[in-house]
């Protein structure tokens, strides 16, 4: 158990505002605004080098979700950012922007999720919901949001991460969402966190991948049943620092 000892004290030091603020991260916008479109903008565009993340997000203009279709195509037409262009960016307002209008984000996850406390089956609800409400396709768009899925092969990293942020509650995560129970979260899996992971031995599975989600957040809940995502903000700053986990104790 030497590793959850390590991974407890590192938990002290990492999940704190003080940390969050070290380093760019998307987690600092979304904290800003406490608003759950704001932190899905956020956590979606969450890709690339973090710097850049951040630089792009302090560009938007959120209010745009409360502007007609053509102030916004207007107001994105100079906006890019790698995969998307600026027609992707204006058609990914405009679809927040309807989706504000006919639910809550977490109305959406949490009707999924409630009927067998499955998040994958919330995340698959909340990306085919999407589809509905605009009929525009392109790869950035698609991208953005993810492609509809029936078994996810990639790790869902980024909506995975929203879901982290928007049900846990402490010092670096919002708790916006009210009835998702934190032990059902999965690992925000990204390439950091599966490389320390696969380094402290808290996973095998050398692909990255959902079913190294899977493996990895069932090594977490051996630490903590109850909220085995915790870990998730410590592995990653260790991975991108390239920390040993031992210097830290």
């Amino acid at each position: 158990m030497q590793i959850k000892a390590l991974l407890d004290e590192a938990i002290l030091s990492k999940n704190t505002q003080k940390e969050l603020f070290s380093h760019p991260d998307p987690l600092q916008i979304a904290s800003v605004y406490k608003d759950e479109t704001i932190a899905l903008l956020c956590a979606l565009f969450a890709y690339g080098n973090a710097k850049n993340i951040v630089n792009f997000l302090k560009k938007l203009d959120f209010s745009l979700f409360e502007r007609n279709d053509e102030i916004i195509k207007k107001e994105c037409k100079d906006l890019k950012y790698r995969f998307q262009n600026s027609q992707d960016i204006a058609q990914i307002f405009i679809t927040l922007k309807r989706l504000k209008n006919e639910d809550s984000i977490e109305n959406i996850f949490t009707k999924a999720y409630q009927k067998e406390q499955n998040i994958t089956q919330a995340i698959k609800f909340f990306i085919e919901t999407i589809y509905k409400l605009n009929p525009y396709k392109s790869y950035g768009y698609e991208f953005f949001f993810s492609k509809e899925f029936k078994t996810p092969k990639g790790p869902l990293k980024r909506y995975n991460m929203y879901l982290r942020w928007m049900v846990r509650k402490d010092e670096l995560d919002l708790g916006l969402f009210k009835n998702i129970d934190k032990k059902d979260l999965l690992i925000p899996l990204d390439t950091h966190t599966h490389k320390v992971s696969l380094k402290l031995k808290l996973l095998k599975r050398k692909i990255y991948d959902f079913k190294s989600v899977l493996e990895l957040t069932q090594s977490l809940k051996k630490f903590d049943p109850q909220d085995p995502i915790k870990y998730d903000f410590a592995l990653y700053r260790i991975g991108q620092n390239k920390e040993s986990l031992w210097s830290l104790n």
